[in-house]
């Protein structure tokens, strides 16, 4: 081993150290939990039991509820970014800036928030009741979920998005004008293609902690709608029971995967 080698494991030393233990054995203890039975014994039955009504249930409604929150973010994060894009730099920096500020505030103190916002005699139907409007029932609805899934998980939608428009070069745009394609030839042909790997980095993001959240459905589902991470979460919590856990977690997990390879195969054909 040459010594360009040992600087470089000694230098890398410390992330190999936190990746064993926060990455290795935690990712270890979970498929060992989930494979195997009380005794010890291999079995295939807490993988399995995402078969149950109950948890196949909160499975779809995870699923339908992230692919919600994902669209919902994409659809306001890419005109946002367009807009930072095309402004004026000093402009263009104080916005980021202002979209960045909320994700430095603690994820559970924002959940909190909107919790106060949300319910009965909250900020928001107090608003309404003061301009003759009728109050609205959003505190443990689904659409309440989605709503805090979009506020906590937007700025991971923005930020990768802003930065593949960023470096996209103005003179292809101008390019494409002067060969005569209007502004929706450009949008489709030019901007969007080249802005894909962001808007697909973006949507990983968003739908990966949206399908595995807890917090968010807990706090504004008021523990009447269940998602899988929340059956997860009482199955460790409550109930004690780290095999049919972990099992559970496992097949998130083959999710998260899935997820990741329809990404990581976008990423290459566009290349």
């Amino acid at each position: 081993m040459n010594k360009n080698s040992k600087a470089t494991l000694f230098l890398g030393l410390p992330y190999y150290l936190w990746a064993a233990f926060f990455i290795v054995i935690p990712l270890f203890m979970v498929v060992w939990y989930g494979l195997t039975d009380k005794t010890g014994a291999f079995t295939l039955a807490n993988v399995l039991s995402i078969m149950r009504p109950a948890h196949m249930k909160a499975l779809i409604l995870s699923i339908v509820l992230s692919l919600g929150a994902t669209v919902v973010c994409l659809l306001l994060a890419y005109p946002l970014c367009m807009f930072l894009v095309e402004s004026q730099k000093k402009a263009d920096s104080f916005l980021v800036m202002l979209l960045i500020v909320p994700m430095w505030m603690n994820f559970l103190l924002r959940t909190y928030a909107w919790q106060s916002i949300l319910e009965k005699t909250g900020i928001l139907n107090a608003f309404l009741n003061a301009i003759g409007l009728p109050s609205q029932h959003l505190i443990n609805t689904p659409g309440g979920i989605i709503l805090g899934m979009v506020y906590d998980f937007l700025p991971f939608m923005i930020l990768p998005i802003y930065n593949a428009l960023e470096k996209i070069d103005v003179n292809v745009v101008n390019a494409a004008h002067d060969l005569g394609a209007n502004g929706t030839q450009t949008f489709t042909r030019v901007i969007f293609p080249l802005s894909l790997p962001g808007v697909i980095s973006g949507i990983t993001m968003v739908f990966v902690p949206a399908l595995t959240t807890f917090v968010i459905s807990s706090l504004l589902g008021g523990g009447k709608i269940l998602l899988i991470g929340n059956v997860i979460e009482q199955e460790f919590t409550l109930a004690y029971d780290w095999h049919l856990g972990s099992g559970l977690s496992l097949v998130l997990l083959i999710f998260i995967i899935l997820n990741i390879v329809v990404s990581t195969a976008f990423d290459r054909a566009e290349v």
